[in-house]
């Protein structure tokens, strides 16, 4: 009598390993030694078996311990091995050998309901449609059901007809070894029909391609980058299955005096230096239109003011962000004989004192050159 292989020697692996690598290991010994890759082999075919038996006892966790403390021994007096048992995960395993031998068909080999492919589309807005928000008419092409066929893929007048290969079915018995598996049917590709006389519309695909209209609402808040998914507006499915989805990829033009910072938004205001020395009112661009601002007496450049609630809403409703306005003062370029003589005078009533952010730069100016 034939004394039985260790198990973990079968399967390539070592005694402390994980599930995941025995399901692995077992794989690749079903695929290099299976009766259908080695047809009329008696050596490939008992190599399969014993490394079905071995993957058997090693996936079953009560079956492993036992073996572990006991032996071969030890199953043989708790019943042994039982043959194929689903609960151990040889459905989903044997699926995929299936896939490997059929060209990624099910073992079933039928096909199923498939859902159809999600579409992209991207949509260009103004910076005012992404903070107030808008709907947009949007004109995509996309996969439909034939309506001449309604689907079906046979001329209007005509029928399909049963494939003669699988009498219907859409799967192919194939035998081989010690056991048989079904696979989809080339001839109908698992349909179990075929067209004799296609549609001319959608030449038998049951599909045509059409320009379809979509009404999309974009929300407040909405920035670069963000995607809005609309659930059943991408291609229709096969099969009877359902239509994928439509996503939109927002891309936010940029504005010609704003720029955006989360929520908040920032606007450069020139004034010039008289307005800057003497103070001033002007009229503050914001998204919704002009607002008074005051200018205090002795504004810097570089001066920010904050307008509370005018920037953007959040796209979540938590709030509405502010807007900032940053001061530039403007220094005259090009000055007439009067206005270079009136600032000469001033210069003179002064007595060419800076003010203090000119006086502390100059101290630490001096302090650096010191050392």
């Amino acid at each position: 009598m034939a004394t039985k292989r260790d198990y973990y020697e079968v399967l390539g692996v070592s005694r402390s390993a994980e599930a995941e690598e025995i399901k692995k290991a077992y794989r690749k010994c079903a695929l290099e030694h299976h009766p259908d890759r080695n047809p009329g082999n008696k050596k490939a075919e008992e190599k399969f078996k014993e490394a079905t038996e071995a993957y058997q006892v090693l996936s079953n966790s009560q079956q492993r311990q036992v073996y572990d403390q006991y032996g071969h021994e030890g199953l043989a007096s708790n019943g042994g091995f039982s043959g194929f048992s689903q609960g151990a995960g040889f459905g989903d395993i044997f699926e995929g050998i299936f896939e490997d031998f059929f060209g990624g068909r099910n073992a079933s080999g039928r096909q199923r309901p498939a859902r159809g492919s999600d579409l992209q589309y991207r949509l260009d807005i103004s910076f005012e449609e992404a903070a107030f928000g808008v709907e947009k008419n949007i004109e995509i092409p996309r996969e439909e059901s034939c309506t001449a066929c309604q689907g079906d893929g046979a001329r209007p007048g005509t029928a399909r007809h049963t494939c003669p290969s699988c009498h219907g079915s859409g799967e192919i018995l194939a035998s081989s070894g010690f056991f048989s598996v079904s696979r989809t049917c080339d001839r109908c590709q698992g349909q179990g029909s075929f067209v004799e006389h296609p549609c001319q519309d959608c030449r038998g695909t049951g599909r045509i391609t059409v320009q379809r209209k979509i009404q999309s609402r974009v929300p407040p808040g909405v920035d670069n980058g963000l995607r809005l998914r609309i659930p059943g507006e991408g291609e229709a499915g096969s099969r009877g299955g359902p239509r994928g989805d439509l996503y939109i990829d927002i891309h936010v033009k940029p504005h010609e005096i704003f720029k955006r910072k989360g929520c908040d938004i920032r606007c450069e205001v020139p004034i010039s230096f008289v307005q800057a020395a003497l103070g001033c009112e002007l009229e503050a661009p914001t998204l919704a239109g002009s607002t008074p601002l005051k200018i205090p007496p002795g504004t810097q450049t570089g001066k920010i003011f904050r307008l509370k609630g005018k920037g953007i809403a959040s796209i979540d409703r938590q709030g509405i962000g502010d807007e900032e306005i940053q001061i530039l003062v403007e220094t005259p370029m090009h000055l007439s004989d009067k206005q270079k003589e009136i600032l000469k005078q001033f210069a003179a009533l002064s007595g060419e004192k800076v003010n203090p952010i000119s006086n502390s730069f100059v101290q630490k100016a001096r302090r650096l050159f010191s050392k």
